[in-house]
């Protein structure tokens, strides 16, 4: 059976959603996921790229310089592919839950049994339940239920094709490394103490891949440190801004 490591799709599929709802970008996300489990390596890799398209062209309300990025787990994915689309659109950048690098070979695998186990019918369910509560970290899970089963109902609203697509799409992404390393903007990158999918090293990789990025290690919080975390996690957020500004007025 697969474990949480495996699960960061669910979370990020119904987040993403919610996003495209709140910026009008709901028909540009059904554009771009594909509805067919038949398609190749090559397209599931260009979810991403979509996605990040579908962000640029749909954000009308933005102007054309430069603007803030964040992105947790799944986000973090995007906003790299973003990066590597459009270089010169992010004036301060925000990694949470999400590592540079690509996945190995084994992880892949992983991922891809996995996106089979949310189209099995007979496994969903169980899979789901036992695996779900793994994104938050084991003191969230301890002293916050309400968020526990909050996060339950988030996986178990996700359509099942929504989150094997998400898996695949994720396996199949390139590293991004080198992206970073020339992506001279204020940055941070968030990892949670506990967090069972992003480890710390590879949280301090991601970091030190970035020209101007500083690492931070949410205490108590597993991968989706928005949700245990929230209020540390805005005011890093508006740091991050806050530095923006003065690199601004530095120029």
């Amino acid at each position: 059976m697969a474990d949480g490591k495996r699960l960061v799709g669910h979370a990020g599929a119904v987040l993403l959603r919610r996003c495209a709802d709140r910026m009008g970008l709901t028909g540009a996300l059904a554009g771009v996921l594909p509805s067919s489990a038949a398609a190749g390596r090559r397209e599931r890799a260009g979810v991403l790229v979509h996605l990040a398209i579908a962000i640029a062209l749909g954000a009308a309300n933005l102007s054309e310089a430069e603007q803030p990025l964040a992105g947790c787990s799944m986000g973090g994915y995007v906003a790299m592919a973003f990066l590597r689309r459009h270089p010169g659109r992010v004036r301060a950048l925000a990694l949470l839950a999400s590592r540079a690098t690509a996945d190995t070979h084994e992880t892949a695998a992983e991922r891809l049994r996995f996106a089979d186990l949310m189209l099995d019918e007979t496994l969903h369910g169980q899979v789901v339940r036992r695996t779900a509560p793994l994104l938050l970290g084991a003191s969230t899970r301890a002293q916050c239920p309400d968020l526990v089963e909050e996060v339950l109902a988030m996986a178990e609203d996700a359509p099942p094709e929504t989150v094997a697509w998400a898996q695949r799409a994720i396996a199949a992404r390139p590293d991004s490394l080198s992206v970073l390393r020339a992506t001279d903007v204020p940055a941070v990158v968030v990892t949670g103490a506990e967090d069972e999918l992003v480890s710390l090293q590879d949280a301090a990789r991601t970091a030190d891949a970035l020209p101007r990025g500083r690492l931070v290690v949410v205490p108590g919080t597993g991968h989706l440190q928005p949700m245990e975390a929230s209020a540390q996690v805005t005011s890093l957020l508006t740091t991050l801004l806050d530095d923006a500004m003065t690199a601004d007025r530095n120029r």
